[in-house]
């Protein structure tokens, strides 16, 4: 424990800093998001760490003194684990992303069970807690992120660790009949249970998770209602809560209306005149629905030709894991789609995909944002999914029409003002692509402005302090599921 009190020690699978190799050596560079957003005030000059994986093998000891450096810029120790090729083998591209990964998302049938994957997880999950143990005092608040640590709590326990610990899911948890397909589902529901506080981004997860307790451990009681419950598990009290994650609203607002964003938007919107643009911006994976959203673009201009020549959609895949087979044929699927699609229905002076395989600036993202009348968020499953949220924040006119998946965790946030649709409803999708093309201004501005109130009073810095409160407050049947007025463990 430092002079300053008890620190936050966030964990999470990767450092919050980018690892780019140039001519002349490694580099480091800040990394980008939400969570580093919201963790960093909370860490910088606290003494405050944050532990995980660099991002390559074997090169923490050659990267000792960046990573130095990099903790004296930011104000918060880095501490990294290293891993071997084969650890990340077996742990993040095997476990995690081979089982965990399509399991939560009701995707059972991509899963790969195999049992070396869950002993390089365990191996890892140690060794992660190792670096944890030697790295703490006393009274430091242990948070640990997301599928790739779930058995993080169950080490330090072994090792004596007694400090509360957090846990966060930042993706979906499964419905019983789903996670009993793992393996070592009750395993897994153990090692959580050794965590002091358990996170979910909503209801739906938190229920999930609560049958899966009763089914493998009947004797732990459930008690409570509202955002936080109590398992009481013998003598230990653990809580379970829902903590929607957000993002900085006001950083996206003020940034989409500074003059660069907005003169990059209207040079974009001079290049596709005379028609509303449709928005998609997504990570290369198959839980996204890129495909099923094509399909049903496709069905929208053959069922209603009118939208043809006046909507354009613009689509942006942003690369990822495209080492993987899977993902290199999911990148060849959607291609073949915009070729198929544009094919059919280009006509002079008008394509209706454009089509951007890249990552985009800052500056540039939000431009789109700005760009767009219509955003089309269709996963086929979500933890929360905050690109509908940062689309919401960017639209300074609210003129805004935003098409959402009723299975993307921002659906419970944002249902009174988005149009919620079944990704896998063809038709269902195409409907709502016209009826939002057709919505009148008055309709559409109500709508925004409903789920910007909501992003703004919601954003990242009142999840974090939510879980903080919930991890440290004595008296749970006065936590509010909206405390503004709460100014964090650690402020």
């Amino acid at each position: 424990m430092t002079e300053q009190g008890p620190r936050l020690v966030a964990v999470s699978n990767r450092l919050p800093i980018k690892l780019v190799r140039e001519k002349e050596g490694w580099k480091v560079q800040p990394g980008a998001g939400g969570l580093v957003t919201a963790l960093a005030p909370v860490l910088k000059n606290r003494g405050g760490v944050w532990i995980g994986w660099s991002g390559g093998e074997g090169k923490e000891s050659v990267l000792s003194e960046l990573l130095g450096q990099a903790s004296r810029m930011s104000g918060y120790d880095l501490h990294p684990v290293p891993l071997t090729a084969q650890e990340v083998e077996g742990y993040y591209y095997g476990f995690s992303n081979e089982i965990i990964w399509p399991l939560f998302h009701d995707l059972q049938t991509r899963c790969n069970f195999r049992p070396a994957y869950w002993y390089e997880y365990l191996r890892v999950n140690r060794k992660f807690a190792e670096v944890i143990s030697g790295t703490i005092g006393p009274e430091d608040f242990i948070w640990v992120h997301d599928y790739h640590l779930f058995n993080c709590a169950h080490f330090l326990r072994d090792m004596g660790v007694k400090n509360k610990i957090g846990f966060f899911l930042h993706i979906p948890f499964p419905p019983l009949d789903i996670f009993v397909k793992l393996p070592w589902r009750s395993q897994v529901i153990k090692a959580l249970l050794q965590y002091d506080l358990i996170g979910f981004q909503t209801r739906r997860d938190r229920r999930h998770f609560l049958d899966c307790v009763q089914r493998f451990f009947p004797e732990i009681g459930i008690v409570g209602r509202g955002s936080i419950v109590r398992l009481e598990a013998g003598s230990r009290e653990i809580r379970v809560g829902i903590f929607p994650i957000s993002i900085d609203f006001a950083s996206f607002e003020a940034d989409a209306a500074s003059k660069q964003v907005a003169d990059c938007a209207w040079f974009l919107h001079e290049k596709l005149p005379d028609r509303q643009v449709i928005l998609g911006i997504d990570r290369l994976d198959y839980t996204k629905g890129i495909p099923e959203r094509f399909h049903s673009f496709r069905s929208a201009l053959r069922r209603y030709p009118e939208l043809r020549t006046k909507v354009s959609l613009v689509q942006v895949v942003v690369p990822s894991r495209e080492e993987v087979g899977e993902y290199r044929r999911l990148r060849a699927e959607i291609e073949q789609l915009v070729g198929a699609i544009n094919g059919e229905f280009t006509s002079s002076g008008w394509i209706p995909i454009h089509y951007l395989y890249k990552s985009l600036n800052r500056r540039d993202l939000l431009a789109y944002y700005r760009l767009a009348e219509i955003a089309l968020v269709t996963p086929l499953k979500d933890g929360m999914n905050l690109v509908c949220k940062e689309y919401c924040a960017c639209n300074l006119e609210g003129n805004g029409v935003l098409i959402l998946s009723e299975f993307a965790g921002a659906a419970a946030q944002l249902k009174a003002g988005a149009v919620l649709v079944n990704p896998y409803d063809e038709e269902g999708v195409s409907d709502a692509i016209f009826s939002s093309f057709c919505m009148d201004p008055d309709e559409r501005k109500r709508r925004m402005v409903k789920m910007r109130q909501q992003i703004r009073k919601r954003d990242i810095f009142w999840w974090i302090n939510t879980f903080l409160q919930a991890a440290f407050s004595r008296d749970l049947d006065a936590f509010q599921e909206v405390d503004e007025d709460f100014a964090g463990f650690f402020y």
